[in-house]
């Protein structure tokens, strides 16, 4: 029997995303409307809706679609507003921002997901969204400044060349710590040019490359 697609989705918003306090009209429409399962690889796209991290390859994960609707909503993204994401992954983030926002810039390490996401988006026609393959950790910079700054993968502690990356008021999305309890936190960039960060709440996701934890060395 074929999978009613549009029905899984509907079940995964209404079951899922929206009992864990996702309650903005506009991230409810996104994930409603952006096709999920488009952007999961074939032999998990029955997958595409639980509540689970999916795999990507190179050791990355597709986030919850729970922690993605949570992460959308607390970044407020506006129509007018230039977003950045780093971890490009499977492009299905990047589909909603872009489609929230006026423009996004999405890096990645890895060329062969920069290209499959640049496909995928391409497919469900979004043409707002620049992708691109660096490494964004210890190398790689955006041209320009950015209202929304997006990362998908875990770091052990935040880089401070981002910061430079944000607009005053803009707004991140950072996960932080050590796994397996690392840290979902917003960070507002206040106008001194210090970062306020607001506690989301606990999640486990891969560290990026280069941000991993020191090694810890037991005698």
């Amino acid at each position: 029997m074929a999978m009613n697609f549009e029905q899984a989705r509907t079940n995964m918003v209404e079951n899922q995303v929206r009992p864990w306090e996702v309650l903005d009209g506009r991230v409810l429409d996104v994930i409603s409307r952006v096709r999920r399962e488009d952007f999961v690889a074939a032999e998990h796209r029955k997958l595409a809706f639980a509540d689970l991290c999916l795999p990507l390859g190179h050791g990355e994960v597709m986030m919850k679609p729970v922690v993605e609707g949570r992460l959308l909503q607390a970044l407020d993204v506006q129509p007018t507003d230039r977003v950045l994401e780093i971890g490009t992954g499977s492009g299905y983030l990047s589909a909603c921002l872009a489609t929230l926002s006026a423009q996004l810039v999405s890096v990645d390490i890895h060329a062969d997901f920069t290209a499959a996401a640049g496909e995928r988006l391409r497919q469900a026609g979004i043409g707002n969204a620049s992708l691109v393959t660096g490494e964004a950790v210890r190398s790689w910079q955006p041209d320009g400044v950015f209202d929304v700054l997006v990362v998908t993968g875990a770091v052990a502690e935040i880089p401070s060349r981002w910061h430079a990356w944000l607009k005053p008021g803009g707004r991140a999305f950072v996960v932080s710590g050590l796994s397996p309890v690392q840290r979902a936190s917003l960070l507002i960039h206040e106008a001194d040019g210090g970062l306020r960060e607001q506690s989301l709440f606990e999640t486990d996701l891969p560290y990026l490359v280069h941000a991993e934890p020191a090694p810890r060395f037991v005698f």
